[in-house]
C-alpha cells in the first residue's frame, strides 16, 4: 500500500487538486493499492498557526510515500514564507535533487509555434534542484543608502552535479534517441560553469551511446524555439531550468498543461505539483484547467509503481485534449470539474490498473 501526503494549499490548487482526488478514488476502486491524507497546509494554516507546518516539521511529512501539492501563494503572506518552509524545505530536507519538467504538445494547435507539431516539440528537461543561486547564501549591504549593495551566490558541488548529470544521461540512454543537451554559461560563469563542463564531460565518459552537447542557455533559448524538435532530454542548473522550464512549456501549451515532479530516485521520495501557481484570482470561479495537476498526478503514480495507471492518465488527458473537451485556455468551454471528469471518463472501465 503507497501512502500519499496530498496538500491543496493556495488559491486554485484546493480546486485542482480536489479533480486529482477523483482521480485517485477511481483507481483505487479499480484496485490501485493507494490511500491518501489531505493535509491542511496553507497560508491559512500559517496566518492561524504562525507557522507552516506541525512542530515536528518535515517529520510529519516524511510517513509519506509520496506528496502531492496544488498550489501555493497568497498575498496576505507576502515573503511567501509558508511556502517555502514547505516546498524549498521539502526539496532540500528529503534531497529532492532531480527536478522533472516534460515538454510534451498533446495538440497540435496548442503550440504557438507556426508548423510545427506534437513530433516537433516533446522533450525533458530535468533541473538540479537544491543548489545553485536559490540556495540563499548572500545578503544586502547599507540598505537604503545610495551605497547599498547586494550579493547573491550560486553554488555547485562536485557530488551535487554529477548526480543530476548521471541521472539526465541515464535517462537519454534510455530514449530511442539517445541525445542529451547540457545548458549552462561557462563563457560568463567561470567557475561554477566550469565545474558544470568538466563534470558533463567526465559523467558523459561512462554513457558512450550517447550523443552530449553542450550549449549555452541564450543559444538554447534560440533555438528551441525556431526547432524544438532537435532537443530529447535536456539537463541544467537550479536558475536555468527554472527559466526554460517555463519557456518550454509556453511551446507545449501554457502552464495549465505543465506537470512536475521533484523526487530523490535513491531514496524514493518525491513532491509533485503543477507548475502553475496559486491564480488568486481564478479561486472560487471553477475555470481553472486541471490538466497539470493530473499529468503531474500520473507522474505521481510513475513514481510510485504504477507504471500502466500513468500511461492511462497521459492517454485520457490526450484523448480529452483532441476531443476539445478542456478549460478555455485551451479553446474549450469546460469548467475544472467538467475538465477533470472528460479526463477520469476515458479511464472508466479501462485496463486493471493493480
Amino acid at each position: 500500500m503507497k501512502h500519499i501526503g496530498v496538500i491543496p494549499g493556495d488559491g486554485i490548487g484546493p480546486e485542482v487538486t480536489a479533480e486529482v482526488e477523483a482521480l485517485l478514488d477511481l483507481f483505487r476502486a479499480g484496485g490501485l493499492p493507494i490511500t491518501w491524507t489531505v493535509l491542511p497546509y496553507s497560508a491559512d494554516y500559517y496566518l492561524a498557526h504562525g507557522r507552516a507546518l506541525p512542530d515536528d516539521g518535515l517529520a510529519s511529512l516524511a510517513a509519506y510515500d509520496a506528496l502531492f501539492v496544488g498550489a501555493f501563494g497568497d498575498p496576505r503572506v507576502p515573503d511567501m514564507a509558508h511556502a517555502r518552509a514547505i516546498l524549498l524545505g521539502a526539496r532540500r530536507g528529503f534531497d529532492l535533487y532531480v527536478n522533472e519538467r516534460p515538454v510534451r504538445l498533446l495538440h497540435d494547435g496548442l503550440t504557438p509555434l507556426k508548423g510545427r507539431g506534437r513530433a516537433d516539440v516533446d522533450f525533458v528537461i530535468f533541473r538540479e534542484n537544491t543548489e545553485g543561486a536559490y540556495v540563499g547564501l548572500g545578503g544586502r549591504f547599507r540598505r537604503g543608502s545610495p551605497d547599498e549593495l547586494a550579493v547573491q551566490e550560486a553554488i555547485a558541488t562536485r557530488r551535487g552535479v554529477e548526480r543530476i548529470l548521471r541521472h539526465a544521461f541515464g535517462r537519454a540512454a534510455a530514449s530511442p534517441r539517445k541525445t542529451l543537451h547540457m545548458v549552462d554559461k561557462h563563457n560568463a560563469l567561470e567557475h561554477v560553469g566550469g565545474l558544470w563542463l568538466e563534470a558533463f564531460r567526465q559523467v558523459g565518459e561512462e554513457f558512450p551511446a550517447v550523443a552530449a552537447n553542450q550549449v549555452f542557455v541564450d543559444t538554447f533559448c534560440h533555438e528551441v524555439v525556431r526547432d524544438p524538435g532537435r532537443f530529447d532530454v535536456v539537463v541544467t542548473s537550479n536558475l536555468f531550468g527554472d527559466l526554460i522550464s517555463d519557456l518550454g512549456a509556453a511551446l507545449a501549451g501554457g502552464l495549465g498543461i505543465a506537470p512536475s515532479a521533484n523526487v530523490n530516485p535513491e531514496t524514493g521520495k518525491g513532491l509533485f505539483e503543477p507548475v502553475h501557481g496559486s491564480a488568486i484570482d481564478l479561486a472560487g470561479k471553477g475555470t481553472a484547467n486541471p490538466v497539470a495537476a493530473l499529468l503531474s498526478a500520473g507522474m505521481m503514480l510513475d513514481f510510485l509503481g504504477f507504471g500502466e495507471a500513468a500511461r492511462g492518465v497521459e492517454r485520457a488527458v490526450e484523448a480529452a485534449v483532441a476531443a476539445g473537451e478542456t478549460t478555455r485556455d485551451l479553446g474549450g468551454a469546460l469548467g475544472t470539474s467538467g475538465a477533470g471528469d472528460a479526463v477520469r471518463k476515458r479511464l472508466e472501465g479501462g485496463a486493471p490498473w493493480a
